[in-house]
Parts: C-alpha cells; structure tokens; sequence
C-alpha cells in the first residue's frame, strides 16, 4: 500500500470501488468519520489521481452485447504518425472497450463487444482491417464469464 494512504482512504477506495453511487454521509459512516473530513479525503483521493472517474457499469447483455471477443492484431511497422492514427481511430470506435500493445507475434489485443458472430465477421472486414498498419487478425471468442471486476486491489499481495 502507497505510504499516502492510511487505512481510512483504503476503506473509502473500497467501499468506492464497490459502489460509487454511496453519499458522502454514507461513506462517513462507514469508515467512522464525519462527513466533512470524509468529504476532504475523497476530494484528495481525486486530486493526487487515486480516483480516475466514477461511472456505471451498464449490463453489456441487455443491449444485445451478447459476444466478447478478444481480437489479437497484426501490424505493419507504423511512423509515429500512423501509430497516433491507429490509436485514434481505437478510440472512435465504441465497440472496442480496451486495447493493448503486447509482447510476441501479434502486436495489439482489443477487447471488442459484439452482437452475434455475423456482426463481428462484418465487423473484422469493415473495421479492424481498415485500421492503420492492421494486416492480420485472430480472435479468441469468450464462452462465458466466470470472473468480471472493475475493481482494483489496493495492494499487492507478498508471496515471500
């Protein structure tokens, strides 16, 4: 745990990451302060960066998201230029939640939301292949989801 945070940060971070929508009198409560320096630290926890955004997960499955797909890309070597245009256009495409460069044969994996199968046929040839530098494409289809959080431990676990 960062020397900054005490274990009252720690418990609000938690107790944020569970539920966002949480007052700050709630929060105040729960982790025995008032609310005022609750409120302080909160606004602190954001200052320094500890806290990015709040937002709400929305059911992927009830907007017709029924496919997640790992889309591993293959790139052509890019100018700095067309690097920034293949990020860019990552960026425009909503369907692409997440993208990663990696180590190894393929470059770049995107975590792509999808329909149906049809759907994301049409959308390698339409999209992903028309991205700057994308010369290949191989996708790992998820079957089902065992594990999903948005919540990030707050500290790292000692194996030694």
């Amino acid at each position: 745990m960062p020397a900054e945070l005490d274990a009252i940060d720690t418990k609000i971070l938690e107790l944020m990451q569970r539920d966002a929508s949480l007052s700050t009198a709630e929060l105040a409560e729960r982790v025995g302060l008032s609310q005022s320096p609750c409120w302080r630290r909160i606004q602190r926890l954001r200052e320094e960066g500890y806290i990015k955004a709040q937002v709400v997960i929305v059911d992927r499955q009830k907007l017709g998201f029924k496919m997640q797909i790992f889309a591993q890309v293959k790139m052509t070597t890019l100018s700095d230029e067309d690097r920034a245009k293949f990020h860019q256009a990552i960026d425009d495409i909503p369907e692409i939640l997440e993208c990663y460069t990696v180590f190894g044969e393929m470059d770049a994996m995107l975590k792509v939301l999808a329909p149906d199968v049809n759907w994301y046929q049409d959308f390698i040839f339409s999209t992903i292949l028309k991205l700057p530098g994308v010369i290949d494409v191989r996708s790992i289809v998820t079957l089902s989801e065992s594990k999903y959080t948005t919540a990030i431990p707050l500290r790292a676990r000692k194996f030694r």
